[in-house]
């Protein structure tokens, strides 16, 4: 899972926020949560989340007994935060809607990943729809969809990942580093690959001018358009019509 920092509130107030948490039980569960949209919702959900782990309450992210009930709850909290503010909110015009990514592990259970909607509801992934996104989606997706598939090796997934966000920060302003990448494996229960790049991280320069450079040397070898043939082709579709 991999996510940028940036948020904003107009292009006159752009400010950095964590937007992925490690919320794992080293050894019995690994829970990551990753979150997009209005920053004072989502941060009102974590806190939530959080204060029900510390005080030990019946359910909280650490006794649910799967992932399908987590990500229930989590959607629970996201609405019942949502209804709270959404009156002083749409008031001033501000959008209170936000999305969280849930994925891990626990015992007894495959690993899995579910986006969680607004509304609460969720979806998951499967081995036909093997990634799943939130935010600022459009301008990494393509890369996603054409070299994601279920049988991916894991580091090239992480790699893959970092690829469609640097695009994404390549084509909207609204995105940036620092970036965090988790690698979570199977059966481990605990979140052992972490990393961040920060802006100027060297490793975020060197993908990027490899991935521009193998680009346009994939363009520049695409055959050319052959005009005429085309041309005939289409004159020939007109007379027979």
């Amino acid at each position: 899972m991999a996510a940028d920092s940036r948020t904003n509130a107009g292009v006159d107030y752009i400010s950095s926020y964590k937007k992925l948490f490690d919320l794992s039980l080293p050894e019995e569960r690994a829970i990551i949560i990753c979150t997009s949209g209005n920053l004072s919702v989502s941060q009102g959900v974590l806190t939530r989340l959080n204060r029900d782990i510390q005080n030990q309450e019946e359910k909280s992210l650490h006794t649910l007994g799967n992932m399908y009930d987590v990500a229930q709850y989590i959607g629970n909290k996201s609405r019942e935060i949502q209804e709270l503010d959404r009156q002083w909110l749409e008031k001033d015009n501000i959008d209170s809607r936000c999305n969280f990514l849930l994925a891990g592990q626990i015992k007894g259970e495959a690993p899995q990943l579910y986006l969680i909607y607004p509304q609460g509801n969720f979806i998951q992934a499967t081995p036909e729809t093997p990634f799943l996104q939130i935010g600022e989606t459009k301008y990494g997706k393509p890369i996603l969809d054409r070299t994601i598939t279920y049988n991916t090796p894991l580091e090239d997934v992480a790699k893959c990942a970092l690829l469609s966000l640097d695009s994404t920060m390549k084509s909207n302003i609204s995105v940036g580093p620092p970036i965090n990448l988790v690698m979570y494996e199977t059966d481990s229960f605990d979140i052992r690959h972490k990393l961040e790049l920060r802006l100027g991280a060297p490793y975020i320069a060197k993908i990027r001018k490899l991935w521009e450079q193998s680009v346009r040397q994939a363009f520049e070898a695409m055959p050319d358009i052959e005009w005429k043939q085309e041309s005939s082709e289409l004159e020939e579709d007109v007379l027979i019509d």
